[in-house]
């Protein structure tokens, strides 16, 4: 599965979010209902157009955001503190 076939960015659609491909449904809302502790089966049961793969595809588009992200420290000796 390539999140790319899944997910899509278009400027008529949600002002150019990242969408699942076919729906107005954002990664960030899928991403947000995860992490406020929803189970698939609840997500795809309140959003009946959604598939598991495009579940899937939304974490997989969050993880390659996140691995491309570069950090560079502003502390001192490179420590950074959470």
């Amino acid at each position: 599965m390539k999140a790319v076939s899944r997910i899509i960015l278009d400027p008529s659609v949600l002002a150019g979010k990242p969408v699942i491909r076919g729906t107005r449904i954002s990664v960030d809302l899928v991403l947000e209902l995860l992490a406020s502790g929803w189970h698939e089966s609840s997500i795809l049961k309140e959003y009946p157009g959604l598939k598991r793969q495009d579940i899937l595809a939304c974490i997989r588009y969050a993880q390659e955001i996140v691995r491309s992200e570069r950090v560079y420290s502003t502390t001192p000796h490179g420590k950074i503190t959470g």
